[in-house]
This record gives structure tokens, sequence and C-alpha cells, in this order.
């Protein structure tokens, strides 16, 4: 039988206070690892808590779109919804890639959907036209309208950077470039040389689940002799330990031999002939804040690519990139499905874990748990979180 103490204290831990963002309801939660608690329930299920995360977080610093890549040509471009709002990333015919919203100047339409290839983007509304800057090329039936410029309504752009072939993008005018916010990852992960890589395939999956619960899952390894037994438990070496970092990143690294994209027992292609150090002897596994993971092992490398749609619901993109040379190789076709046997296996195990803790968290009866010493990074990311998202003190 469940004492009514114990009934009314988990009721109450799933209730949303008034004054959800007091930093006094996380005190447990900044404690040092071996002493603190887990996140309030509320901080995975109420929309309340995940549109400060909108506002504070993701309308705030770099986020991973992928690789620019996927529109290799001038005119090619891709649309997409990030943290709510609409987007379309395009290449110019100076080869430029540009972000935009994806809006129409005149009342607000969206201007383009899917993705393809295109002279300039029409709105379905009142075909209102754009160039691949942004650049509004027409306006019909505009002539009598009082001092109505074309210059001042082109397409409204988004800042766009790029890391070794990597698309970010930042809606805060204001915020720092991009490899400020990087900091010491684009050194650390060099000697892979991304720039010379290309993707051969993405992923998506909807997930019924808050984007934390996947982050925090990805960056701990305390889960993979259970979620993945059968798995990735059979590759060989010792636990993944955090690596020190400089800049918005956390990380772990695992020593071993092999490849960590392939399941146990499979053979696949050479290691990348350039890494050096750590890298040509293991696997590293940054988080780029919030919510973007790499996979750098010896022969390949992937990412997690989360986008938040709802307190309750994630995207999620799995890309996966290998050397240009590799890619050109005549057997490539053939040995590159045992990596995609690899991902196909172990991401739905995750994608099922995570959705059965959102869950667990959603149930009344939740309070808050205790971390495991193998649980650094979580209790990292969660007040990493809380530095954004919550008032002064």
């Amino acid at each position: 039988m469940i004492e009514a103490a114990t009934l009314s204290n988990s009721a109450i831990g799933l209730s949303e206070p008034a004054d959800m963002f007091s930093p006094d309801h996380y005190k447990a939660m900044r404690r040092p690892l071996d002493q603190a608690e887990t996140l309030p329930a509320w901080c995975y299920t109420s929309e309340r808590f995940y549109k400060r995360e909108v506002e504070r977080i993701f309308l705030k610093v770099w986020n991973f779109l992928g690789r620019a890549d996927r529109i290799p040509n001038p005119g090619d471009y891709f649309t997409l919804t990030f943290a709510g709002v609409p987007l379309i990333i395009a290449r110019g015919d100076d080869g430029k890639v540009r972000a935009f919203a994806n809006i129409c100047r005149h009342r607000g339409s969206i201007v383009a959907l899917g993705e393809g290839n295109c002279r300039a983007f029409k709105c379905p509304y009142h075909s209102w036209a754009f160039a691949l800057d942004g650049t509004l090329l027409g306006a019909p039936s505009m002539e009598e309208t009082a001092n109505f410029d074309p210059a001042d309504y082109g397409l409204i752009e988004v800042r766009l950077e790029s890391w070794g072939g990597f698309i970010f993008v930042n809606f805060d005018r204001d915020a720092p470039d991009l490899l400020s916010f990087l900091g010491d990852l684009p050194e650390r992960l060099a000697s892979y040389n991304y720039e010379e890589m290309v993707c051969v395939r993405r992923v998506e999956y909807e997930l019924n689940c808050n984007w934390k619960i996947y982050v925090e899952n990805a960056m701990e390894a305390y889960h993979v002799p259970y979620v993945h037994k059968s798995t990735l438990q059979r590759q060989k070496g010792p636990t993944a330990q955090p690596i020190e970092t400089r800049g918005e990143w956390v990380g772990l690294f695992k020593e071993h031999t092999g490849s960590r994209a392939l399941l146990a027992g499979e053979t696949g292609f050479p290691p990348i002939p350039s890494l050096t150090g750590p890298a040509a002897a293991g696997t590293h596994y940054p988080l780029i804040y919030p919510s973007t993971m790499f996979g750098a092992t010896i022969d390949c490398m992937w990412w997690l690519e989360i986008h938040p749609i709802a307190a309750d619901r994630t995207r999620l993109i799995v890309g996966s990139a290998f050397p240009k040379d590799v890619v050109a190789r005549p057997d490539f076709e053939e040995i590159v499905t045992r990596y995609y046997r690899r991902w196909d296996i172990s991401i739905p195990e995750d994608n099922e874990i995570s959705e059965l803790q959102q869950r667990g968290l959603s149930s009344p009866l939740y309070r808050e748990g205790r971390f495991s010493h193998l649980e650094p990074l979580v209790h990292a990311i969660d007040n990493w979180v809380l530095d954004q998202v919550l008032d002064p003190a």
C-alpha cells in the first residue's frame, strides 16, 4: 500500500509551482554529484518550462542543422521548423549557404515547402517572389501602395555559420560567433578532417519524449549494459570517461581498438589516415550544447541532431558521414550496410527507453531520484540548462 504522505509528496512534485523558475526549487540539483537529486518532473513535462527553454536556450545559442553537403549546388534548399521557427536553408548563386525565416514579407505565409532546387522562392499565397539571397524580386499589384520599397521587404535572414562542413544557425544577432561558442572543440577534433567527409544517410525519428531525456541518455554509459546488453555492450574497452572542455560543450572519450560504428565482430573501412593523438586511439562523444551529439570514431562519424517540438515531443535526426575517398570505393555500398545495421539496432533501443522514461516522469507518483557516479555529464547538462532558464537568485 502507498502511504498517504508518499502520495502527497509525489503529487506535489509533479505539480507546476507558480514560481517554477525560482532557484529555491533546484537547490538539491545544484549540490555536488554524489549529493545531488535529479530535476523535478516538471522540467520534462511542463509546457511552461519548455517555452522558457526555447526562449532562453534555443533562440539564443548556435543550433546544429546538419551538413552543407545536403545542398551542394546553387539553388539547392531545404526547409524545416526548429523550436517553432520555420526556416529555409539555401545555397545562393554565389555558392554561399544562407538561412532565412520561411515567412513571406507580405502577410506571413510560408514561402517554401520540402526541399529541392529552384531559381527563386515564390509565395503560394500572393506570388511574391524572392531571390536565393533573400532579395524581393517581385510583388504583384503593389504599384499603388504608398512608399513601398521592395528593398525593404526581402526575406528575413538568420545568422548562419559553418565549421567543418557543419551548419549552425543562431536567432540572436548579439550572440558571440560560432567558433567562440565551440571553444576548443574544433581543435580537439581537427584530425578527423570533417571538411573532407560527406553525409551518406539521414534518418529521422519522431519521439514522445522531452529533448533533455534523449541528450542525458546519450551522454552516460550507465545504461549501456542494460539497454544495449546484446548490442553495444559486446564492444570491448573501458567505460567512456568525461574530458575537460573549453566552450559550450561537454564530452566523453573511450579508448579502444576498432570502430565504434560497427557491432562486435564486424569489419569495415580502414582508419582515417590523418588521425592523431586520442582520436587515433578511440572515440570522442561530444555534446555541443544544448542538443547535438557526435560520435567521432576511427573510420567515420555520426551525429544525433535533436529538434525540440514540445515538452514531450522531439525530432531526432541521425546523420552518417564518411571520408570522400572511402565513399568513392567500389565496395562502399556493400560495406556501409554493416554500419547502418549498428545504428538501426542501437538507436531504436535508445528511442524506446527514452519514451519509457517520459511516461514514468509523467506519473503523479514520480519523485526526484539520485545520481550514480557514472552520470557526471547528466548532472553537468542539467545544471547548464538551469543556468540558462532560472531567474536570478
